[in-house]
C-alpha cells in the first residue's frame, strides 16, 4: 500500500507499539527515530539526551529532520513520533493518540518498569519540556491536534483495536487514491 501515515501522541499513548501493529498489517514500513534512538548512537542515556536536548535545539531538529526525510523516502510507511502529524504535512492519514496521565505512567511502568512516582514525576516534566521545546523550536502548539483525521482515546482499547481503527481508516483512503 502506498500511503503514508503519522501517529502523534504523548509518551505511553501507544505511537510505537500502534505504529509497529499497522506497519506490519499493512505490508509497510514503520519509521521512529526518537531521542532514545539518538542517545544510544551518541552513547548517553535518555536523561542526558533529554538535557542537552533543553539546551541545544539541533538535537530536535536532527532527529526531526532524520525521521521525516527517512518518510519521504518510501513509498509507504508510519511514521510514529510526537510531531509526526504536523511535521509530514503530506501524510495521507494523521492519527493522533490520547490516554490520562495516569494510564500513561502505567504502560511506561510496564514497559521500562521503575517507581512510580519517579516515571509520573518524569512523564509530567518530559511532557512540559517537550511542549515547551516545540512550541519555541517550530512554534508548534502539541495541544492543538483538532486537525488530525483520527483522534483515538486510548485508555480503555487494546492495541489490536486502535491499530483496527486506523487499519480501516487507512484502506478507505488508500481505495479512494
Amino acid at each position: 500500500m502506498n500511503i503514508k501515515i503519522a501517529i502523534s501522541g504523548k509518551s505511553g499513548c501507544g505511537n510505537t507499539t500502534i505504529g509497529k501493529m499497522v506497519a506490519d498489517i499493512l505490508g509497510i514500513n514503520f519509521i521512529n527515530f526518537t531521542f532514545r534512538i539518538l542517545a544510544e548512537e551518541r552513547r548517553i542515556d535518555l536523561t542526558g539526551m533529554l538535557d542537552l536536548a533543553s539546551k541545544d535545539d539541533s538535537v530536535d531538529r536532527e532527529v526531526d529532520t532524520r525521521q521525516v526525510q527517512l518518510a519521504r523516502e518510501a513509498d509507504g510507511c508510519v511514521l510514529g513520533s510526537r510531531l509526526a502529524i504536523w511535521m509530514l504535512e503530506e501524510a495521507h492519514l494523521k492519527v493522533y493518540l490520547r490516554a490520562s496521565q495516569q494510564t500513561r505512567v502505567d504502560r511506561i511502568l510496564r514497559r521500562e518498569g521503575g517507581d512510580p512516582d519517579r516515571v509520573a514525576a518524569f512523564t509530567e516534566e518530559r511532557d512540559k519540556q517537550d511542549h515547551n521545546r516545540y512550541l519555541r523550536i517550530y512554534g508548534i502548539e502539541t495541544d492543538k491536534y483538532n486537525f488530525a483525521d483520527l483522534i483515538i482515546d486510548t485508555d480503555e482499547l487494546t492495541p489490536a483495536q486502535i491499530t483496527g481503527m486506523i487499519v480501516e481508516k487507512a484502506k478507505e483512503i488508500g481505495n479512494d487514491k
